[in-house]
């Protein structure tokens, strides 16, 4: 990075991740591509996007918590339990990123936005929170196993968090988010721990892209609680299907910009 533009490419670029994130997931999917465009080699890539994720979760935090959004102790629980899986995760050395993965992770995507879009309706008590006893056990081992998926890519969890923990623990989706943003601050520590002691991280760069993924995070953290339920169940459709589509057809879709916008170009 020499460029005057890269910085603020990262910067633009971490302000869009942040928020797609705080709101919904899969903001990772903007952010490797342009980390790896810029010059950092996938795995360093991989681990230097952890500084933003870290930072963006604690501003989110900050945020809800100032709108009065907060889920403590029950975020904590399962922050320790993802955090255990994480440092498991973080050291596997899987290709996630071959076509067979990115298909089934697209199946998983429409398959959420099938139940967000034709769920049957909840009555009132039927919403009531479940966060103790056998179902703060159940999500705990979940999120046991989410860690160690968060720990070595972590891209488009955001997504299977969030319908977890509505429909498990019957979790408005406010409330949700409010929970997802600090049981990742929490395992994401672990898992930029790891990558940094096997010095897998450009410092420098992390922090430039965490100026963007922070500052977007802070604005939708708090205009999420005041647009609603509603917001985010529309943008949660939206970007599901986008990350989707990106998956199953990823390749080919940036070979036919190439081709047929770019010329050739890319």
């Amino acid at each position: 990075m020499t460029e005057w533009y890269h910085y603020a490419l990262l910067v633009g670029v971490g302000f869009i991740v942040g928020f797609i994130n705080t709101v919904a997931g899969g903001g990772s999917l903007l952010s490797l591509p342009t980390l790896i465009f810029l010059g950092l080699p996938p795995n360093v890539a991989n681990g230097t996007n952890r500084i933003a994720v870290v930072i963006q979760t604690a501003l989110a935090t900050a945020g809800f918590k100032s709108k009065g959004v907060s889920t403590y102790p029950f975020n904590i629980y399962l922050g320790i339990s993802a955090f255990l899986g994480s440092l498991i995760g973080a050291r596997i050395a899987v290709d996630v990123t071959g076509s067979t993965f990115n298909r089934i992770l697209a199946i998983i995507m429409l398959s959420v936005v099938l139940i967000i879009i034709f769920k049957p309706k909840m009555r009132l008590e039927e919403m009531q929170e479940r966060l103790t006893g056998k179902y703060l056990w159940v999500a705990m081992l979940v999120f046991f196993f989410f860690g160690i998926y968060g720990g070595f890519i972590n891209a488009g969890l955001g997504f299977l968090i969030i319908l977890f923990l509505h429909f498990h623990n019957r979790m408005n989706l406010v409330r949700v988010n409010a929970t997802k943003v600090v049981v990742i601050f929490i395992y994401m520590l672990a898992a930029l721990a790891v990558f940094a002691y096997n010095d897998k991280v450009n410092w420098q760069v992390g922090f430039i892209l965490a100026i963007g993924n922070g500052s977007g995070a802070w604005f939708a953290s708090r205009f999420s609680v005041k647009k609603g339920d509603g917001f985010i169940k529309t943008f949660l459709v939206v970007m599901v299907v986008l990350m989707a589509i990106k998956l199953w057809f990823g390749d080919a879709v940036v070979d036919f910009l190439c081709d047929s916008i770019f010329k050739g170009w890319c």
